[in-house]
């Protein structure tokens, strides 16, 4: 098997940039990880491997001064569009998400529950089912499934701790299903690391970023070497990530207990899913939007490869670039 080569199957500077959008998105929301939008979008193998350019070869140009041998080494038609989008995402769209995760949460959730739900539908069938990929299905799902349901710990904010707290969270960050920002709730460092970054407090942020940096530069690694040589297993445990994750954006919740935030207000920090009323029309608005983002992710990858197994069923035929090829999968 070989690794994705984004020069070899590049993807348009609008596509790459509407992913970063969609990236960036999913990023402000707790339990949404941006990792899983790229899965969904088709791009994961390709960020892996443009993260891994960002070597130690690298580095040793740039020490040498050959800034543009360096440089010339990086995908930068790949990550620029893309890190403008999430850029984009983040600065445009912080309040409107923090506006639809305050007053309209059970619709925003519900949006991307459909596109979740879809999104496993598409992988599972590039799958080679056998007993170790349903194995590996379930013990990802598992896995998911209990850590979205962790109730925040009480730690301690010393360098030590802050350092592994940003190797786990940037490798939640990268893993389909499971958000960084929530995996730093859960170890009690994200209020206070965004305190550290809203008071410039170089102590606090340095070991974050530095454990991000290390995380991100070993797990990028890891999970490239299992996507090549193990790929249908890998690709199995991801997709579990991903329906194990859809225990935190299920739309509807009951609050069992609450914390004060940095501003002194209460947050919910223990929930449990409950079933939906419905007769509420609450419900069916919700259900319309779930369907909305099932279609238009199913959409989505049926222009992109011809293959979804949703709109083939529908009688949309259209011919794949490669027969039932996806970008996230790599041939032998």
């Amino acid at each position: 098997m070989q690794e994705p080569n984004t020069a070899a199957r590049p993807f348009s500077a609008l596509r790459l940039f509407f992913t970063g959008i969609v990236m960036g998105i999913a990023d402000l929301i707790p339990g949404v990880s941006g990792g899983t939008m790229a899965f969904i979008m088709g791009i994961y193998e390709h960020l892996l491997s443009a993260i891994k350019a960002f070597n130690l070869q690298v580095l040793r140009l740039l020490g040498r001064g050959r800034w543009r041998a360096a440089l010339s080494s990086i995908p930068w038609g790949f990550l620029i569009p893309l890190g403008a989008g999430i850029g984009v995402a983040a600065l445009g769209m912080a309040r409107v998400m923090r506006y639809l995760l305050e007053y309209q949460t059970v619709y925003l959730f519900a949006f991307f529950f459909g596109l979740i739900v879809a999104s496993i539908i598409a992988v599972g069938t590039t799958i080679k089912w056998s007993r170790g990929a349903a194995a590996a299905l379930i013990s990802g799902a598992i896995a998911a499934y209990i850590i979205v349901g962790l109730v925040p710990l009480k730690m301690p904010h010393d360098p030590i701790t802050l350092f592994f707290s940003g190797v786990l969270a940037i490798m939640a960050m990268i893993l389909p299903g499971i958000s960084g920002s929530f995996i730093l709730l859960i170890l009690g460092q994200y209020a206070y690391v965004l305190d550290a970054v809203a008071d410039l407090n170089l102590l606090a942020v340095v070991p974050v970023a530095l454990g991000a940096v290390v995380g991100l530069a070993g797990f990028v690694r890891l999970l490239s070497w299992l996507l090549r040589n193990y790929h249908n297993i890998a690709v199995a445990v991801l997709m579990g990530f991903m329906v194990g994750s859809l225990r935190k954006i299920w739309p509807w919740k009951e609050v069992i207990e609450t914390a004060l935030d940095r501003h002194g207000k209460a947050i919910p920090i223990r929930e449990q899913n409950i079933l939906p009323n419905i007769a509420a029309p609450e419900f069916w608005v919700a259900l319309a939007i779930a369907v909305v983002g099932f279609f238009l992710l199913s959409v989505i990858d049926h222009m992109q490869t011809g293959a979804n197994p949703v709109m083939r069923r529908l009688g949309w035929e259209r011919r794949p670039q490669q027969p039932h090829q996806r970008d996230w999968q790599v041939t032998s």
